[in-house]
């Protein structure tokens, strides 16, 4: 019995039936779902070419002659034909993407947008690098000081190497349950093919539990956008066209911003800074209570859709609907209480067997994703949208 043939393919089976089973009940299991289906759940092709390869070194070496290793190279097989289930899934995201534009933004959307988008997503990133995050024409400056909290309040700008003036700004909040989380983890494929195409991005630390708690996270991230009207200018940014964006715990942060410009609770000692935004994009947020909430306090409320108001800004958002962690019923909730209590757009992408943290690799789902927030972001630059009665906006 070759053992190292046993492992390898009895690792990736494992890791596989997490990666598109992806068991949401009970708890154990659908931290299970998170922890061993990432990768694989976005990158199945890495899957596929480990158990290619060992089954063809184990075949080389004359060891697939007895029972058991018939039998894993059985398991071997019904582990590649879930994977390649799960690569569908992700490659058909371009579908639900293209859909969700259509019924957010209306069947000739593609007439108003006026920047060239990608046809062709980028295949040779998927395939052979999906964890590669440089760009050329791209530059990261690191670690520029938004506050006094340290390096829990430092912020990188991604902006193109040429420096293009009057760029709109993307502002993205990492997830990680307010608990853990840096900004130098998710999103990057966004952030860098953004700032390639002009704009100047920015990704942000805040301090987290239990340093803070609400509404510290909230107060940072308005600083962030304080300091982006004050200071984008310097890296070639027009603050008046701002986007603000999160995964996970990040997307609720991004959707309480767009939810609560200029709101004095959450902007102690700079209530006078404009922190109103052009639109918010949303991936695979939990929407419900602020889940640090000490329990003898009354819990404050929910978040982000307890501040929906009517001269909301549009929103992205997109969900998957194997997540684990957030669940995809409540996304749908949040959408439809978007839609019924705001003037302005809302596009979902519910992505189908996406999991939490789907924007971690170039994988098939997330650079469909990535063109629908590029095509989204340029709908709204080109399309007025509903000016706010202030009188209408109460918190």
């Amino acid at each position: 019995m070759p053992m190292g043939y046993l492992v390898t393919t009895v690792i990736v089976a494992w890791c596989t039936f997490f990666a598109v089973v992806a068991p949401r009940r009970p708890q154990p299991l659908a931290s299970m779902s998170f922890w061993f289906g990432l990768i694989l759940n976005e990158v199945p092709f890495l899957g596929i070419y480990v158990l290619v390869a060992s089954t063809a070194l184990a075949a080389a070496q004359g060891d697939l002659g007895s029972t058991g290793a018939k039998v894993t190279a059985a398991v071997a097989a019904l582990a590649a034909i879930g994977l390649a289930v799960s690569a569908w899934q992700g490659v058909r995201s371009d579908q639900v993407v293209e859909k969700a534009l259509a019924d957010g933004l209306g069947t000739s959307w593609r007439n108003r947008v006026k920047i060239p988008l990608r046809r062709h997503r980028p295949w040779a990133l998927i395939l052979l690098l999906p964890g590669s995050m440089r760009r050329r024409d791209v530059e990261r400056i690191r670690n520029i000081s938004y506050g006094d909290a340290g390096r829990r309040n430092l912020l990188d700008v991604y902006r193109r190497r040429d420096a293009p003036a009057n760029a709109p700004v993307l502002i993205y909040f990492h997830g990680g349950h307010y608990t853990s989380g840096a900004k130098s983890r998710e999103a990057r494929p966004l952030l860098n093919r953004l700032a390639g195409q002009g704009w100047v991005c920015i990704s942000a630390n805040y301090r987290l539990r239990p340093q803070t708690t609400f509404p510290g996270h909230q107060i940072d991230a308005k600083k962030v956008i304080a300091w982006a009207r004050e200071h984008g200018s310097e890296y070639g940014a027009d603050a008046s066209r701002l986007f603000v964006a999160g995964s996970s715990a990040g997307s609720n942060i991004a959707g309480l911003c767009a939810l609560t410009p200029n709101d004095p609770k959450f902007q102690p000692g700079f209530e006078s800074a404009d922190t109103s935004v052009t639109a918010a994009i949303c991936f695979y947020g939990f929407y419900g209570h602020y889940f640090g909430a000490p329990p003898d306090e009354p819990p404050p409320p929910l978040q982000p859709q307890g501040y929906i108001h009517p001269g909301a800004p549009p929103f992205f958002v997109a969900h998957g609907t194997r997540d684990a962690l957030g669940t995809v019923e409540g996304a749908r909730n949040f959408v439809a209480q978007l839609r019924q209590g705001s003037d302005s757009t809302v596009v979902y992408a519910e992505l189908p067997g996406g999991q939490h943290a789907f924007d971690v690799f170039h994988s098939p789902r997330f650079e469909a994703v990535v063109d629908g927030v590029e095509a989204f972001a340029a709908w709204v630059l080109t399309t007025p949208q509903h000016t706010p009665d202030p009188a209408r906006e109460v918190y």
